[in-house]
């Protein structure tokens, strides 16, 4: 996963980042709101963890301006001091996907993240075929069928399309999708993503037709999106 850190307490940012790369993921850490806002403008993440008691700009104060902004897909931590009912209610009613109180616990942060990461798109992960209409995704022979007729795809392009309708609906930065699809250094200059995004467009036939948009985001990356195929009245 690629993960982003709220806290200002250095060695509870080195503890997480540790615990979360010791797993494989990747982990950025901030220590002011509004830098962390400032960065979300331009990148995109699996997975946020948020401190509340942060100077200037708080957890919650950010939480808000996530859900705000329509990053409604991007799953959540809380990860604080404040214990009261009425604060873990204002932070689930606020967007929160989970609550956990520190000190924290290694094995339970990263069961929490899993399991917050993994809804709604465990299906997806783990069946042989899944249907995105009209196209079906074989995982199995690592193919894409639209309307039934096989597209042809190499390994790359198989990948990136299953990572684009896995996170349908949200704008994922060219970092996250070169770092997730590729493996690479996500600061890496190169058109390798815009490149397999016009191919994929094409040979996928990714428009609104076929109920689906795949959109270049100014400044950001891409965002593959269900469209609506309603018609007039």
């Amino acid at each position: 996963m690629r993960v982003a850190l709220l806290e200002d307490d250095h060695d509870q940012v080195r503890l997480i980042q540790n615990w979360l790369e010791e797993e494989g993921n990747s982990c950025v850490a901030f220590n002011s709101g509004k830098e962390f806002i400032r960065t979300l403008k331009n990148e995109s993440y699996d997975a946020l963890i948020l401190d509340w008691l942060i100077p200037g700009m708080d957890g919650l104060e950010v939480l808000n301006w996530i859900r705000k902004e329509n990053h409604m897909a991007v799953p959540v931590l809380f990860v604080t001091v404040l214990d009261s009912e009425d604060e873990i209610v204002n932070a689930l009613n606020a967007g929160a996907d989970d609550y956990m109180l520190k000190p924290v616990k290694r094995r339970e942060l990263l069961a929490r993240l899993d399991a917050i990461t993994r809804r709604g798109t465990a299906d997806f992960m783990h069946a042989a075929n899944f249907e995105m209409p009209p196209y079906n995704i074989q995982f199995n022979t690592h193919s894409i069928h639209l309307n039934n007729e096989a597209i042809d795809l190499t390994q790359k392009e198989f990948d990136l399309a299953v990572f684009l309708f896995r996170h349908a609906n949200r704008i994922l930065s060219r970092g996250h999708i070169l770092e997730n699809v590729w493996g690479a250094n996500p600061k890496l200059n190169t058109r390798t993503v815009d490149t397999h995004i016009s191919r994929i467009r094409k040979k996928l036939s990714l428009t609104e037709e076929n109920g689906w948009e795949l959109t270049s985001i100014y400044q950001h990356g891409y965002r593959l999106e269900s469209v609506s195929q309603d018609s007039p009245t």
